[in-house]
């Protein structure tokens, strides 16, 4: 197999089918043989649309400045614009060093992206054979033995992997014709990465077996692809049939269907929202666990990054960061972040119904609940307690506490955006809106 610019330009042909023409390529360039044939031959192949070469600096070995160096020389001797990122690998995050640089590096290229640009990495079909090895030994299913996908949304724009179906030997091939240079870096023979020693041990040897190993994986690779896809489609299927909210699903219609369905729906979900996946075994504890318990019961499964709770006949799929403390403090501006993943408090003046536009003038601060917070919301003939109006209006038990409570002074003004005081209220008036907020019912 030989490998040309050509190529390039009938794969970006069929990407283009699945996307929209790209207003910018953006070649996640290290500087090895991979990205170096990617970024000559594109050069070669395109002449309308504008390139950036964009080099994650990990900080990972003594020689990463020189690298740096060498990559801004080769992408001006192409005549493209070249970029360069310096990134903090979080060696301490338990995922690995390997994983936790991917993870650096694609939030830095993330970063760099604008609205229609199209990211181009040069993974090529050795990786995704590798790929699918290292997803098959870890126990993935269909999603994860699909290995690593032709193009995705990325960001603003695209993430596309032109030379998937082109061979590593047609990429040597490609450099020494042309004469390149590239960087080699040291760490991509060290077999205690996993994808190493499945490079540098274990393919070649089913290679000598079967010389075509890589394209077969690669067909599998596509089948399993066109599983998951479906996997997809009967998830949102189910989705749309119990309501359509993805963080909050009835538990009755969870419960009609098959393990199969509601394993597949659950994912699907967690994906949707973001989240991260939890593993067969919490996965089978909400199965066998949180959604048989008893109505009153407050069961929960949490696991980095995500956590299920249930709460009377519902479901509810929650990132792990409302375990943190939100923002309490003084109102300094109209757009208050929270944190704690509990969004955005904004005041916007002008509002038909809202806080009395003179409380703008005053200290508003704002805090959670204590207890014992009495308060005779707009409407209401009497004063109430606040834990009692929160029971009736059937906010969730873990939402209860982490509520934005808004003071002037030592008065409870307004609770989030559920209610203002009969006696801080106005028309006009300064209206609350809360963006980005958990489900609270």
């Amino acid at each position: 197999m030989t490998f040309a610019s050509g190529h390039l330009r009938e794969q970006h042909a069929e990407l283009e089918k699945q996307a929209s023409k790209p207003s910018r390529y953006d070649i996640a360039f290290s500087g090895g043989l991979d990205s170096t044939a990617l970024a000559h031959a594109l050069v070669a192949s395109t002449t309308d649309i504008p390139i950036v070469a964009i080099h994650i600096d990990h900080g990972l070995h003594d020689d990463s400045a020189r690298w740096s160096e060498h990559c801004e020389a080769f992408a001006r001797s192409l005549g493209i614009e070249y970029r360069s990122r310096v990134v903090t690998v979080q060696l301490e995050s338990g995922k690995g060093p390997e994983a936790s640089a991917r993870e650096a590096r694609y939030t830095a290229l993330h970063a760099e992206l604008q609205h229609g640009d199209w990211l181009l990495s040069a993974h090529h079909r050795e990786d995704q054979a590798e790929t699918l090895l290292l997803n098959l030994v870890r126990g993935s299913g269909p999603a994860g033995i699909a290995g690593i996908g032709a193009i995705r949304r990325f960001g603003p724009g695209w993430l596309a992997r032109p030379l998937l179906n082109t061979d590593r030997a047609s990429l040597c091939d490609y450099v020494a014709a042309h004469g390149l240079q590239w960087i080699e870096d040291p760490s991509n023979t060290d077999r205690r990465f996993d994808r190493n020693f499945l490079r540098h041990d274990i393919l070649p040897r089913l290679k000598s077996r079967w010389p075509d190993i890589a394209a077969r994986l690669q067909r599998s690779a596509t089948h399993a692809g066109e599983a998951a896809s479906l996997m997809a489609d009967l998830a949102e299927i189910d989705l749309g049939a119990l309501g359509g909210i993805a963080e909050r699903l009835p538990i009755d219609g969870l419960l009609a269907l098959t393990p199969g369905r509601q394993r597949n729906l659950l994912r699907h979900a967690l994906r949707l929202l973001g989240l991260s996946t939890p593993t067969a075994l919490q996965l089978e504890r909400i199965l066998t666990e949180v959604l048989p318990a008893r109505e009153d019961a407050q069961p929960h499964v949490t696991w980095p990054g995500a956590s299920v709770r249930r709460y009377r006949n519902d479901l509810y799929l929650l990132p792990e960061v409302l375990a943190d403390a939100p923002f309490c403090g003084p109102v300094s501006a109209h757009e208050v972040p929270l944190g704690a993943g509990l969004g955005v408090l904004h005041f916007e003046p002008g509002a038909p119904g809202g806080l009395s536009p003179g409380l703008l003038d005053r200290d508003l601060r704002l805090d959670i609940r204590q207890g014992g917070e009495e308060f005779r919301p707009e409407g209401h003939a009497h004063t109430r307690k606040l834990k009692k109006l929160l029971q009736e209006e059937g906010v969730v038990p873990w939402m209860r506490e982490r509520l934005p409570l808004i003071y002037s002074g030592d008065q409870l003004v307004a609770v989030a955006d559920l209610w203002i005081a009969s006696d801080a209220f106005s028309s006009p008036g300064v209206g609350i809106r809360w963006s980005e907020r958990p489900a609270l019912h």
